[in-house]
C-alpha cells in the first residue's frame, strides 16, 4: 500500500499571522501596503486568474487598489502572509514573495461580472483538485471565513448588530459589547472494514440513487471522538466497533464543519453481515472488497476527489480508484 498523504483540503501553506489581526489601523496599513493582496469570492466561487497557455490554475491576485469603484469594504478577512514555496510546488509562477499579505474580498454578484467574465468564477469543488497546495489552502480558508461573515450580521444571543473585528475574525454585539468568534463543527468519518478488509459504504437518503460512502455524524457535546465513530457506526448500521484509529483531518467549509477522519474494525462477536441501514439517513448498505469496488464503479457513485472520504477509500485501496473503462491497479 502507498504511503498515505494529505487530505485534500489540509493542504494549507500560510502563515495566518493571528498577531496581525488585533492591530486596530490593519485595514489602513494593509491597503496601503503596495506588497498586499486580494482574492475575491463571491457566492462561494473564488476568481482564477486568466488562463496562460500550458499553465495551471491559479488564484487571481490583486492590489486593493485595482478593486472597482464602489466594491464594499465591509466583508473582507486577512487570511494571513504567504510562505516560501518549494519550486515543485506549483505557486511560484504568480511572482508571490514569501511574506506576501492576503485578504479576501466578498462581492455580490453584480459587482463579480464586472470585475471578470462568469468563467472565471469557480467553485471549490472543481478548483482545488487543480490548485497548488497554497491555492488550495488559501481557498479553503477564504470560503470558510466568508461563509461566517455572511451569515453572522447580527448576535446569536440578542438580535443586535455585530460589527467586524480583527481583521474580519471576530464580530461584537453592539447591545451586550461580547466578542463573536467563528464556530467549526466537529464531524466524524469513518472507514469500517471487517476481519476480510471489506469497507463498509451507505447512501445516504439525502443523495441521489447509487451513491455511495463511508459513514459520518456530528460529534454530540460532551463526547469523545472515538465515541462518536461507535455511536454513528450503531446507529447508522447497528454494529458495534472497535480499534478505533485517527487517520487524518481537513477543513469542509460547507459551511462551518471540520472532518475527522477515523478507521475501525467490526467488533468481535459481532457479524459483519448483519449491518442493517438505520432506514432514515442511510437508506442502503454494502460491503466492498478492493475487486468488488472496482467491479461496481460503473453502478456506484464514490465520493468526490476533494473529500476525505475519497482520501480514507484511496488509502485503504492503496492508491487511486480505477475509473469505469480503466484498468484495476490492485
Amino acid at each position: 500500500m502507498r504511503e498515505s498523504t494529505t487530505p485534500p483540503l489540509a493542504r494549507a501553506a500560510l502563515d495566518r499571522d493571528g498577531e496581525a489581526r488585533g492591530r486596530a489601523d490593519f485595514r489602513v496599513t494593509f491597503d496601503g501596503d503596495t506588497a498586499s493582496r486580494v482574492i475575491l469570492v463571491q457566492r462561494g466561487r473564488v476568481l482564477l486568474a486568466e488562463p496562460a497557455e500550458g499553465s495551471a490554475p491559479e488564484l487571481q491576485f490583486l492590489r486593493p487598489t485595482d478593486l472597482p469603484a464602489g466594491t464594499s469594504d465591509e466583508l473582507r478577512c486577512y487570511l494571513g502572509r504567504t510562505l516560501a514555496a518549494p519550486e515543485a510546488a506549483g505557486d511560484a509562477a504568480d511572482g508571490l514573495p514569501a511574506g506576501t499579505p492576503i485578504e479576501v474580498r466578498l462581492l455580490d454578484e453584480e459587482t463579480a461580472l464586472r470585475v471578470a467574465p462568469d468563467a472565471r468564477w469557480v467553485g471549490l469543488r472543481a478548483a482545488v483538485p487543480l490548485l497548488g497546495d497554497r491555492d488550495a489552502g488559501l481557498f479553503t480558508e477564504a470560503l470558510g471565513i466568508a461563509n461566517w461573515l455572511e451569515t453572522s450580521a447580527f448576535c446569536p444571543r440578542c438580535g443586535s448588530p455585530a460589527t467586524i473585528e480583527q481583521a474580519g475574525w471576530a464580530r461584537r454585539c453592539d447591545r451586550e459589547d461580547v466578542l463573536l468568534f467563528p464556530r467549526t463543527d466537529p464531524a466524524v468519518i469513518v472507514l469500517v472494514t471487517d476481519d476480510d478488509d471489506r469497507i463498509l459504504l451507505g447512501s445516504n437518503a439525502l443523495w441521489e440513487q447509487h451513491r455511495f460512502s463511508l459513514l459520518a455524524g456530528f460529534v454530540e457535546p460532551g463526547e469523545s471522538l472515538e465515541a462518536a465513530v461507535v455511536r454513528e457506526v450503531g446507529e447508522e448500521a447497528g454494529i458495534a466497533v472497535d480499534r478505533v484509529e485517527y487517520a487524518g483531518s481537513q477543513p469542509w467549509p460547507f459551511p462551518a464543519s471540520l472532518m475527522l477522519g477515523f478507521t475501525a474494525r467490526v467488533a468481535g462477536g459481532s457479524v459483519a453481515e448483519t449491518a442493517t441501514p438505520d432506514g432514515v439517513e442511510i437508506l442502503e448498505l454494502r460491503w466492498f472488497s478492493r475487486a468488488d469496488l472496482v467491479s461496481a464503479m460503473p453502478e456506484v457513485s464514490l465520493p468526490g476527489d476533494i473529500s476525505i472520504a475519497r482520501w480514507l477509500l484511496e488509502r485503504w485501496y492503496g492508491g487511486p480508484i480505477p475509473e469505469p473503462g480503466s484498468r484495476a491497479t490492485s
